[in-house]
């Protein structure tokens, strides 16, 4: 079940990624992420408010401790987000996909170091092949001009995918001690908190002088990140479920975002970023099958 449920994850996020290009593209990009996790918190406000209805304001008897550690899974995000988004607005799809695909192979580092987990054989397998995907796409993103020597966005990107690392072993722990809707819906809340004394900080200083347009796609990407998240949170809420896997799998988000990249943004070198896809997914499949 846990499997099914990350592959949920990834499809979603795969949308998320493609809403997020979409908002931020010639437009404001703190506040599309503030408005962002506005309407994440509002979509999980059901939950907060009969956390605040019963009293306890949520975590039982570990109301303080418990609300203690949402924060710091809320700035670990914010982190990630903040530079993702940046990266995003400056970067291809088909470059910030895979760079972010690299997620699954620090959180293996750190899941078999930290929660001593192991993979078997085809698991091997699909994180063998997701390695020769990334070093693909690393070939295709120099002959595209974007040096990681030289390119601040693609520094960024990988600042992004590493505290998205960090915030994915930090989840294992924590869904341990505490139910899933309860810590998505409190990270939202403080992330808006964080956010918005951020936003407001930053504009009064008068260093965020790019306006922001209204764009549809802003709610949606709220929308497809909350769907993408309540399945990630299930997913590892389950005692046999490995935090390595899961994140390996919802990686696979990189093919949708990589396809719309291709077919509707008309990036560049298709032949060889099919080629690449080819590879990802095969590695992806492979640790489906290993998971059952």
């Amino acid at each position: 079940m846990w499997v099914i449920l990350a592959v949920t994850s990834a499809l979603c996020l795969g949308f998320y990624d493609i809403f997020k290009k979409l908002s931020v593209t010639a437009n404001n990009v703190l506040t599309v992420l503030l408005l962002n996790t506005l309407f994440g918190t509002l979509l999980m406000s059901p939950v907060l408010i009969a956390d605040i209805v019963e009293g306890d304001w949520g975590f039982g008897g570990n109301t303080a401790v418990g609300h203690l550690h949402i924060i710091v899974k809320s700035a670990i995000v914010l982190a990630s987000w903040t530079l993702g988004y940046f990266s995003i607005k400056h970067l291809p799809l088909t470059i910030t996909g895979p760079i972010n695909a690299t997620r699954p192979i620090m959180v293996l580092v750190g899941a078999l170091l930290i929660f001593g987990e192991t993979l078997n054989t085809l698991q091997w397998c699909g994180i063998l092949l997701g390695f020769a995907s990334l070093y693909l796409i690393s070939r295709i993103g120099k002959k595209e001009g974007h040096s990681i020597i030289h390119d601040r966005w693609l520094w960024m990107s990988i600042g992004a995918m590493a505290f998205g690392a960090i915030s994915g072993l930090y989840d294992k722990w924590l869904l341990r001690r505490y139910e899933p809707l309860q810590v998505q819906a409190w990270y939202s809340f403080y992330q808006l908190v964080i956010m918005g004394i951020t936003v407001m900080l930053i504009k009064r200083a008068g260093h965020d002088t790019t306006p922001f347009r209204w764009k549809w796609t802003i709610p949606c990407i709220a929308v497809f990140l909350t769907v993408a998240d309540m399945a990630y949170f299930y997913a590892l809420s389950f005692d046999d479920s490995m935090i390595s896997v899961v994140s390996m799998i919802r990686r696979g988000s990189v093919i949708v975002s990589f396809l719309f990249g291709v077919i509707a943004l008309h990036e560049k070198n298709l032949k060889l970023k099919l080629i690449d896809l080819s590879v990802l997914l095969v590695g992806l499949i492979l640790l489906v099958i290993g998971s059952k």
